[in-house]
């Protein structure tokens, strides 16, 4: 069984919530950065990698206790890109190595193993992008092989770049659940998840 690692990016402003960090709050009892990496920790052979920015020490404290390796990234205001960059350079060696994002509470452990089984079955070597119709969803699936590429720009290091101007090192799983598409952004997107609990529990 090939090894498994993966990056959870954690260190965005939250800035569609407004004054909440959506990563905060709470899901199934428990702040949603923390749900989210017990999940990515249910299918790991490695610790889970977080990276942190905003809010690095409350976010930090919300995972307490659980495996996990830190990552900052002192350039977090500017996106993205950087978090993947600090994310690669702590981030333990590994056959596969997911880069997820820590809204997207309707992901669950099934999902993940689906998506590696998928990528393990079809073309090991390529990245692995969930995709259902025109939509790109998340996480995504980057081989050992071309780890190294994600940083290999110092000026646009990530994923988007390899994913979007080579798309020849690319597959798509054709996944279909939800988790994989729906993220959380703004408190009306909150509602909606919280709405759907309740009706999960009456």
């Amino acid at each position: 069984m090939d090894s498994v690692a993966a990056i959870l990016l954690a260190a965005g402003l939250s800035r569609r919530m407004g004054a909440q960090n959506k990563l905060l709050l709470p899901v199934a009892g428990k702040p949603m950065v923390r749900h989210l990496a017990e999940t990515y920790l249910s299918v790991l052979t490695t610790p889970l990698t977080v990276v942190i920015g905003h809010e690095a020490d409350t976010v930090r404290n919300a995972l307490a206790g659980l495996p996990i390796e830190f990552a900052h990234n002192d350039d977090f205001e500017a996106g993205q890109p950087g978090s993947v960059a600090a994310g690669v350079a702590v981030a333990p060696d590994a056959d596969v190595l997911l880069i997820g994002l820590a809204d997207q509470p309707c992901l669950s452990a099934d999902n993940l193993m689906q998506l590696v089984h998928w990528h393990r079955v079809q073309d090991p070597i390529k990245i692995t992008v969930p995709k259902r119709g025109i939509n790109r969803g998340n996480p995504i699936i980057i081989p050992r092989a071309i780890r190294s590429r994600l940083t290999e720009n110092s000026e646009r290091p990530g994923c988007m770049r390899l994913t979007r101007d080579e798309p020849d090192l690319v597959q798509c799983a054709p996944l279909t659940a939800d988790g994989f598409y729906s993220d959380i952004d703004t408190p009306d997107d909150y509602a909606a998840l919280t709405s759907k609990e309740t009706e999960a529990t009456q």
